[in-house]
């Protein structure tokens, strides 16, 4: 059994889950799944990305969506819908919402389940990538396994 340590800021979508779950062909995939709830210090990285990507109206809404303590639940929800079909598509999966310190949640969750690899799958974070302060950049150097970045689907796609 494969085992992969996925990380997610928003629920998988079918096109993510067929994605995550085709990577290794027909050898059995175990994930666990972390995911990372909104945080209020993100807002304005948040922002120039949604305008570097044309995604106004995303920008201007950013203060809309719920922060900190206030997103704690929908992630909750996010990670449940996430397992459902991961679990659905035929992979054991198993998570947890990140409440704080990402990467050294990654890092002790690599190092107990004895991760073959690390999967993250998020929106484009271009802020943070040009910097490399993003997940996959900072978990290279942390969690002594393959790293692989991959862009998750929006809802609506």
């Amino acid at each position: 059994m494969f085992t992969t340590v996925l990380m997610i800021e928003q629920p998988l979508v079918p096109a993510d889950v067929e994605l995550v779950t085709t990577l290794h062909g027909d050898e059995p995939v175990s994930f666990v799944v972390l995911m990372q709830p909104r945080g209020d210090q993100d807002r304005l990285l948040r922002s120039i990305d949604d305008v570097a990507l044309g995604e106004l109206d995303k920008a201007v809404h950013e203060h809309d969506r719920p922060e900190g303590e206030d997103a704690l639940l929908p992630a909750e929800r996010a990670l449940n819908h996430s397992l459902k079909a991961l679990r659905d598509h035929g992979s054991e999966a198993v998570g947890e919402v990140v409440e704080s310190h990402p990467i050294e949640l990654l890092k002790s969750v690599v190092e107990q389940t004895h991760a073959d690899e690390v999967i993250v799958l998020t929106a484009p974070h271009l802020v943070e990538e040009f910097f490399h302060r993003d997940w996959t950049s900072r978990a290279r150097h942390k969690v002594g396994v393959p790293v692989l970045k991959l862009f998750a689907h929006n809802a609506e796609d």
